[in-house]
């Protein structure tokens, strides 16, 4: 019996053996049959010197294609088959704080809610053309119905948000839009590095009509954003296709903090962060940069915690999508992340080439939210801690058709009514 015992065993551990040989053998076919360049984002301790950091990636065998001074970190890149040597050889160093993956992803699929109400990927379906003859009246004409609901404007006899510094880190701005070009004000392309920040996709537009349209009638609607007085930049960290490495985000963060950004708009997100965008989230918050994040569209279920990164970090002001009925978006993720709720079910605002979209999504919230902010910056606050007690103060809790209020998961502290937020 005990002979019998034995030879299972050791036929179990063999087998065991072969089964994690042909693991490893399966991850090296992979590894082997990843022939592009591979991205890793190098972050140091504070004590080491730029220089010095710029040596110790080079040694690694990679090639330096940028520094993200905001996170003391530089972002190294290699063929594929060099990785794991690469990885070994800098966390070895003691210099070095952490090695974190820099993948390419799509980081709009998770904020942009899939309905038909959506053009992507073909933005410039427009639904209806730009008619700039028409001069937009607030009293004559209607406004879109997310601008209406959170009563921007009951804030603009005191204040639309001018002096204000917003920055809208997406696809780009279609900086020749008639009804935006009168407040843009300058931007950057993180993929290029270049001062192009054009977009050739269309969600940053979208977005950029939400906080900061200037009125023109298209389509018998008056295209008013909530805080159409602000100063409006645009980054483009994301391609035409919505994708974008960590290191572009970052370093689109970067570009906020250093130019003193007050609010910056994030409708973009990933299922999983990474300790780079994570410490990137606490530099805009320890330099006064309000950060404004889609809480993502995977849906939630009692319990569960969906939100995205970045919005799910503290130093992140994480907002969720409700309807034209107060009723919590299908789509919208949920958990203690969330601070507030804004409109973001059939949203109509701008697309590039003059004309209009109707988008779903997280990502139409956030930018309501984002000009809330600018209204808050305007009448006195400044920084993530002021602007978001600010928004809290003039958020009521939005209630389901009982008359219950929906959970704080679902909500944070309610839909923010500009005229509250501006006494």
């Amino acid at each position: 019996m005990l002979k019998a015992k034995k030879l299972v065993g050791m036929i179990a551990g063999l087998l065991a053996l072969g089964l994690l040989c042909l693991a490893a053998a399966r991850a090296e076919n992979v590894s082997s049959q990843q022939t592009g360049p591979v991205r890793r984002i190098v972050a140091f301790k504070d004590s080491v010197p730029a220089a010095d950091r710029l040596a110790i990636a080079e040694a690694s065998g990679g090639q330096v294609v940028r520094t993200l001074e905001l996170i003391n970190a530089v972002v190294v890149e290699m063929p594929a088959a060099d990785v794991r040597i690469a990885d070994s050889r800098l966390k070895s160093r003691p210099e070095v704080l952490r090695v974190d993956e820099d993948p390419k992803i799509n980081w709009l699929k998770a904020v942009s809610a899939p309905s038909q109400d959506n053009v992507f990927p073909d933005i410039h379906a427009i639904i209806s053309p730009f008619k700039p003859a028409r001069q937009a009246r607030v009293l004559a004409d209607p406004l879109p119905w997310g601008v209406q609901r959170v009563n921007a404007p009951g804030a603009w006899g005191k204040t639309k948000g001018q002096g204000v510094k917003l920055v809208v880190i997406d696809t780009g701005i279609d900086y020749d839009h008639p009804d935006l070009k009168p407040v843009i004000k300058g931007g950057w392309n993180a993929i290029t590095k270049t001062a192009d920040f054009k977009d050739d996709h269309g969600h940053g537009t979208h977005v950029s009509g939400t906080i900061a349209g200037q009125g023109q009638v298209i389509g018998g609607t008056a295209i008013w954003g909530v805080a159409p007085g602000v100063d409006l930049y645009g980054v483009k960290v994301l391609d035409a296709n919505g994708s974008g490495t960590f290191d572009d985000v970052i370093a689109g963060m970067q570009w906020a903090v250093e130019k003193h950004m007050d609010v910056a708009s994030m409708s973009l997100g990933a299922s999983q962060g990474n300790a780079s965008l994570e410490a990137a989230v606490k530099a805009m918050k320890d330099n006064n940069v309000a950060l404004i994040a889609a809480a993502g569209n995977s849906y939630h279920s009692p319990g569960e915690d969906s939100v995205g990164y970045p919005a799910h970090y503290d130093g992140a002001i994480a907002i969720a999508a409700s309807d034209s009925s107060d009723q919590v978006a299908s789509f919208s993720s949920g958990g203690p992340a969330v601070a507030l709720i804004g409109p973001g079910v059939s949203v109509l605002s701008l697309a590039p080439g003059g004309g209009t979209a109707t988008m779903s999504g997280t990502s139409m919230a956030t930018p309501h939210n984002a000009g809330l902010a600018a209204l808050a910056v305007a009448s006195g606050a400044h920084g993530y801690g002021a602007v978001r007690a600010k928004l809290t103060a003039a958020a009521t809790k939005l209630k389901d058709s009982a008359g219950a209020e929906h959970p704080a998961d679902l909500q944070g502290a309610g839909l923010v009514d500009a005229a509250k937020l501006v006494k």
